[in-house]
């Protein structure tokens, strides 16, 4: 399906983190993104899990497997970790880097989500036992499911337009994976032109913010140049 044209006085991006970061101020955007800690703040029954929000220095004290990851970055790669030992060193990572560290758990289905203002624009299937496997969430049979649990993510911290991953544990229920930044994900088999409904909120000028969504604007740096 074509995208239709949208006219537009200002740029956007549709970047990862490290591209963004070195690009934004330059072009005069904004771009939106959940707190750090916003899945650790999540009460337990949208999570199925105990997710920690912490340093990369404390995580290096586990003793236990863990899914350790970055929250908004890839600084390091996001997998379960045997123990903190196994973790990046402080060679790598500065210890004051922020991470979540989270229960091991099993995901038997996973699903992307493209919310605006709360509402779901468009979704997709994107795994399957652990491996990648695509759909439209149309065309899945736990497409209500999705939705009904979709609706808990309202009122709940984040910014206007967001991505949010959710999935079905094995052996629980329904969960939130993570939280993404609309304009670093990608858009597996959700409709093209919804998704880009979401990820031009998400990445737009500075001065195009409502109030509500300007404390979920990323610190971008300032280039340095020669």
């Amino acid at each position: 399906m074509p995208v239709r044209e949208r006219a537009s006085a200002g740029a956007s991006l549709y970047a990862g983190p490290l591209f963004a970061d070195a690009v934004a101020r330059e072009l005069g955007l904004g771009l939106l993104e959940a707190p750090e800690d916003w899945l650790a703040r999540l009460p337990h029954e949208l999570t199925l899990r105990d997710v920690e929000f912490t340093t990369i220095g404390a995580a290096r004290q586990l003793r236990r497997p863990a899914f350790v990851k970055p929250p908004n970055d890839k600084s390091f790669p996001a997998r379960v970790y045997p123990d903190g030992s196994r973790l990046p060193g402080p060679d790598a990572v500065d210890d004051d880097v922020p991470v979540l560290v989270s229960d091991v758990v099993t995901f038997a289905l996973e699903y992307r989500l493209f919310l605006l203002d709360g509402e779901v624009r468009t979704a997709s299937r994107y795994a399957a036992g652990g491996e990648l496997d695509v759909a439209p969430l149309a065309a899945d049979p736990r497409r209500s499911e999705v939705l009904s649990f979709a609706g808990h993510l309202a009122d709940r911290g984040l910014p206007s337009a967001v991505v949010v991953d959710v999935g079905l544990l094995a052996d629980s229920g329904w969960a939130v994976v993570e939280a993404n930044a609309a304009w670093a994900s990608g858009h597996y088999a959700c409709d093209v032109d919804a998704a880009l409904d979401v990820v031009l909120r998400a990445a737009r000028p500075e001065g195009e913010f409502a109030p509500a969504d300007r404390r979920f604007r990323r610190p971008t740096p300032a280039v340095i140049r020669d």
